[in-house]
């Protein structure tokens, strides 16, 4: 008698038990069975699939951040047709976003500058729509395992107190598309927070007047625009991790792909410092 059909329903058989053990045991191993019955044809190496949980050994970020995952982020928000508001901000010290911890200080840096996409960057003044600014806030919320939320860290500013009194300056506030440039606030600090915070999210409300045609000073309107940027912070006992983002300062950001929240603000990696349009 023929051992060809035995064989056929053995081979049956085995494959209605991986089947099963599929259905019980769930979508996760569904990869790692196929690739043990298939591997005494051509030895093909599974495809990971991702799990819920970090494998072990790695450290799973706490806090949604893409300026923890960069070391900096920028910011813009088209505030008329064609006209950008850019806030930068990135880590000082330290530049190891993993070494934010609660109880040390924080040091970041941040810039406000404005992009007219109408016009050439080396236009003239005059070919701009100017953009005046007249008050920059930060304030804080805290997000801890407690469920308990404070506000440790305010700041706020006329920011022409902030920059060389030989700014281009009017009652509305700093110019920020001159040729000198927007405000740039080199270092500020986050200090204590409390002990089990993981995450701090900074709101920046930037009070700004926006002319609607270049060079007429009767068309301009006020405005106020909040950019959000949150912040994971990391207990002492977190081991840093060299091959996960937020240890160079922001250098890997040219390559982190922008995204856009509902407010209207687009987030993309900054590159480690403030930029001029």
């Amino acid at each position: 008698m023929s051992t060809r059909p035995l064989a056929r329903r053995r081979l049956a058989i085995v494959a209605l038990a991986a089947a099963a053990a599929l259905s019980l045991s769930g979508c996760s191993q569904i990869v790692e069975a196929f690739n043990g019955i298939s591997s005494t044809k051509d030895n093909a190496q599974a495809v990971p699939v991702p799990n819920a949980t970090p494998a072990a050994g790695t450290t799973e970020m706490p806090f949604d951040s893409q300026f923890t995952y960069d070391g900096s982020v920028q910011m813009t928000y088209e505030v008329a047709d064609g006209l950008q508001i850019i806030l930068d901000f990135w880590a000082v010290d330290s530049k190891r976003t993993r070494e934010w911890h609660p109880d040390n200080p924080k040091t970041f840096g941040f810039a406000v500058n404005v992009k007219d996409t109408r016009v050439d960057e080396k236009a003239v003044l005059k070919q701009k729509r100017r953009v005046f600014l007249s008050n920059v806030t930060i304030s804080s919320q805290t997000a801890q395992t407690s469920n308990q939320v404070s506000s440790p860290f305010q700041f706020s500013a006329d920011p022409r107190t902030l920059v060389p009194t030989d700014t281009i300056r009017s009652n509305r506030g700093l110019l920020i598309n001159s040729y000198q440039g927007g405000l740039l606030v080199p270092e500020t600090t986050i200090n204590q927070l409390p002990q089990d915070t993981y995450g701090i999210t900074l709101q920046f409300a930037l009070d700004i007047w926006v002319e609607g045609t270049a060079d007429d000073d009767k068309s301009f309107a006020q405005q106020t625009v909040y950019p959000v940027i949150p912040i994971a912070i990391y207990p002492r006992d977190t081991e840093t991790d060299e091959s996960t983002g937020g240890t160079t300062g922001g250098t890997s950001g040219g390559d982190s792909q922008g995204t856009t929240g509902t407010d209207g603000w687009t987030s993309t990696g900054g590159t480690g410092g403030p930029t001029t349009p």
